[in-house]
Formats: C-alpha cells, structure tokens, sequence
C-alpha cells in the first residue's frame, strides 16, 4: 500500500519468497499480477527438510526442474524427482510439490528474460551492499543520516543502472 500511495504502478511481476504476508500483500494492492517464488528461496527450503545424504542428488535434480524449457518438461523432471525421493525424502517431495507452481510461474516469459525473473538475486545483492555499508558506520547519530547513506547509496545504485536495459520488455 506505501508503494503504491508513493506512485508505484505498472507492476507486471512480483518475485518474492513464500512469505504468506508478502505475497498476499501483493495480491491486493496490484491485483491480476503475476508472483514468481525465488526459486533460490525454494531451493534453500527444500535442502533444509532434505537428509544430509541426498542433499548433493535433491539439489541436482530440483535445478534441472527449474531449468526446464517449459512447462511439460518441468512436471516430467517433478515426476522423476518423486519418484526417487517419495519414501528416503517425503518432507522434501512435500515442499517441492507445494512450491512448484509458484517457482514455474517464470515459464510463461520468453526464455530470455527467464533467469532475471527467477530469483531476488538482484534485490538481495542490493540488501547486501546496503547493510555493508551500514557497518562500517556503525551507530548512526540519529534516523535522518541512517536514510542519508541508504539514499546515496539507491542514488549511486540508479546512477549505475541509468541508461542500461535490465529487460528489454
């Protein structure tokens, strides 16, 4: 709601993790958008509920789902990863098959855009540099400098991007 209240419209896509608020969050305000569920995010769940001798064999078969071409191809890879995991690895079938559709929703696009609309690579990357910067400083002397190095950095941060194409839609 603050987003859009600050002028955000147009949204197409959103691409989150699973966080129930976030997406229905996203689903009020911007309805008839399209949620894609990091598939990074999925992956990371599904090693969690995965025993440690399957882990190298789940991570494996789970990305060659993720890198299918489509979406018959996708549900045959599903096929085959139940099948192998559906008695040594039940909780990890279980968040697979739970997350499937939501993590495939990228199969509609064209395969270009595909691998920047998967994940919350580029947001998290942002996050990352955002609270690198904030330790070095450490304590802020009040509110008004902690949102004066975080605008200077999303300044910096636009400033690079300016004039380059991210998607070509």
């Amino acid at each position: 709601k603050w987003l859009k209240g600050r002028g955000l419209k147009g949204v197409r896509w959103v691409i989150s993790d699973s966080h129930a608020g976030l997406v229905e969050a996203a689903r009020q305000q911007f309805q008839g958008v399209a949620w894609q569920r990091c598939q990074v995010h999925l992956m990371r769940n599904l090693l969690s509920h995965t025993p440690s001798r399957h882990r190298a064999e789940v991570a494996a078969l789970a990305k060659r789902i993720f890198q299918a071409h489509d979406s018959a191809e996708a549900r045959t890879h599903l096929a085959a990863f139940v099948a192998r995991f559906a008695k040594s690895a039940p909780q990890t079938v279980a968040c697979l098959e739970e997350g499937f559709e939501d993590a495939l929703s990228v199969l509609v696009l064209p395969e270009k855009y595909r691998k920047r609309l998967r994940t919350t690579h580029r947001q998290e990357r942002l996050n990352e540099e955002i609270r690198r910067r904030e330790r070095v400083i450490r304590i802020f002397p009040n509110t008004d400098s902690a949102l004066r190095l975080v605008g200077a950095l999303l300044a910096e941060h636009h400033e690079a991007w300016a004039g380059r194409h991210y998607l070509d839609m």
